[in-house]
């Protein structure tokens, strides 16, 4: 773009390098154009937690498999003081963190590695001697931002960088593609190596003359290690609890087992002691994570008979945890004792987050997706027994095959059920999938975006309705920010995962994690404006819409 500063001969490289990029992702439009990852954002500083190592390595014995998804764009802050690098010079590293939750937990736990063995976490890339790019694979908008990263972060060996890493799930599928179209990349470096990563960074800031990448991958199958020493990006207040990885569904619209890996549930006793180590460094709502978070447990058989019941009650135990949210729930492995459990556990949000994708029959049988009525019925049994329940779904629209009767089952049945919470997204075609190969089935990107954005509406109008149905009542809210404009705070309610959803507006100023009781007194589009104290019942309505407009 006009404002973006190449170095003489960067553009006919970037071209090469596209050109070759182009063959991996034939759909994707890349360049500098609207590039979305300012490299130079900044977070909240964070800490990092420490604890030794538990007795009896459960991590090692999670399984008798022993086997192992808009991106986020995140820059790091500096947390403790650094220990002294041992490579006594060129120890700052950067990371932009891209993608999922799971993408997340897998970042924080890299940097603190990272910081352990000596390195400082810098806030902005560019006072960074090495940058990381932790990539996202999921589809191709996610395939285009992580290139992009990629691109200007290479741009910064110009400049100051001395290196960049590529880690995530991009370097996990492509990463022979990366290392040979993208040579200015130092190392790339997959999930099995990331405890190998300070290694890499060591032999990149003391190395002389050119060097093709290092490009180390290993299996998709990595065991589970310990997640709880961590360098936080997320909210001090609230984090991620990855209970499994993997998948072994079959959807044939989704990559994600080929690099994932197959599903493997973590130990009770390796979840147990994560949840405590995040709780004593001061995380209050826990956010259980996987690919099939609801299918934890399975795979123990009757060695192990504990589930994802059996976890919530003994997680809501823990007396400093406020908030335990279940996201990425698979339309099946809803037992009863887990409903119960939903129901009954206090500190369980009444929010369960259920991806279905479609409803039309003729639709989920080509996805290989669980069929209208297994989800109608549960979706019945789920509203009925967990009371004031929010449900947050996402949907696809295009699929190859889809016809307009498909997509009209799809907008009645949300009319329906009047999702609170969902997401709506065009298919991406995913290579080495079967829908891929489904070409004669495939529907125009012009009808494919008209029924996108018409679900989109009718989802927002719901949003909104729901929104003002909330009008009047007082809600817990937890403070995540400050406020700007007339509002001194910015939290969430129960039915609000962070980052994903809604947010509330308060008049009072509170320091973020603090939880407060607040009347819902207007709303502004889905966001909830909300008084803490009464310090809005003399506000009139224009300044109540002009604060609003300085906080958005």
């Amino acid at each position: 773009r006009e404002d973006h500063q190449t170095r003489p001969g960067m553009v006919g490289r970037v071209s090469v390098v596209l050109l070759g990029l182009l063959t991996l992702f034939p759909d994707l439009s890349l360049g500098f154009a609207g590039l979305r990852v300012p490299l130079s954002l900044a977070l909240t500083p964070r800490t990092h937690t420490t604890a030794p190592a538990a007795a009896g390595s459960p991590w090692a014995t999670s399984s008798t498999r022993r086997i192992s998804g808009g991106g986020a764009r995140l820059a790091m802050t500096l947390a403790d003081p650094p220990k002294t690098a041992k490579n006594g010079v060129a120890n700052k590293v950067a990371l932009v963190a891209l993608g999922c939750p799971k993408n997340t937990v897998d970042a924080e736990v890299m940097l603190g590695d990272l910081q352990s063995k000596g390195f400082e976490i810098v806030r902005h890339a560019s006072d960074a001697d090495v940058v990381i790019v932790n990539t996202c694979a999921f589809i191709e908008d996610a395939k285009k931002e992580s290139i992009e990263a990629i691109l200007e972060a290479v741009q910064l060996k110009d400049t100051s960088a001395k290196g960049v890493v590529v880690t995530g799930c991009m370097a996990q599928r492509y990463a022979d593609e990366l290392s040979g179209e993208l040579p200015e990349v130092d190392a790339v470096v997959g999930f099995e190596k990331y405890s190998d990563i300070g290694l890499r960074i060591e032999e990149i800031v003391t190395k002389s003359g050119y060097q093709m990448p290092t490009v180390e991958v290993g299996t998709t199958d990595v065991p589970f290690r310990p997640e709880w020493e961590r360098y936080r990006i997320t909210q001090q207040h609230s984090g991620y609890l990855r209970v499994a990885e993997g998948c072994d569904h079959k959807c044939t619209f989704c990559a994600i087992p080929s690099w994932r890996g197959r599903f493997r549930s973590k130990s009770f006793e390796a979840i147990m002691i994560e949840a405590h180590k995040l709780a004593a460094s001061g995380v209050t709502e826990l956010n259980l994570i996987a690919e099939d978070t609801n299918q934890w447990g399975q795979d123990f058989g009757k060695e192990d008979e504990r589930r994802l019941a059996d976890l919530l009650y003994e997680i809501a135990k823990i007396e400093s945890v406020v908030r335990i949210r279940l996201l990425y729930c698979y339309p099946s492995y809803f037992s009863e004792e887990l409903i119960d459990a939903i129901a009954n556990i206090d500190k369980v949000c009444k929010y369960i987050d259920i991806p279905l994708q479609h409803i039309a029959d003729p639709v989920l049988k080509r996805m290989n997706r669980p069929p209208r009525d297994h989800t109608v019925k549960l979706l019945a049994k789920i509203k009925e027994r967990v009371h004031g329940v929010v449900l947050r779904t996402t949907f696809i629209t295009g699929f190859p095959g889809e016809t307009e009767e498909d997509h009209k089952e799809l907008v009645d049945f949300c009319n329906e059920w009047g999702f609170q919470r969902a997401g709506v997204f065009c298919y991406s075609e995913e290579e080495g999938t079967p829908a891929a190969l489904m070409e004669s089935l495939f529907v125009p990107s012009d009808r494919m975006d008209r029924q996108r954005d018409q679900l989109h509406g009718l989802i927002q109008d719901g949003q909104r309705r729901f929104a003002e149905e909330q009008v009047g009542k007082t809600l817990e809210v937890l403070v995540d920010r400050a406020g700007e404009g007339g509002f001194g705070s910015v939290g969430r309610t129960r039915f609000d995962a962070p980052d994903i959803d809604c947010c509330v507006y308060l008049a009072q100023t509170f320091a973020p994690g603090t939880y407060v009781q607040a009347e819902i007194v207007d709303t502004f589009d889905f966001d909830l404006v909300g008084d803490a104290a009464g310090a809005l019942e003399d506000m009139s309505d224009d300044m109540l819409k002009s604060a609003m407009g300085h906080s958005h």
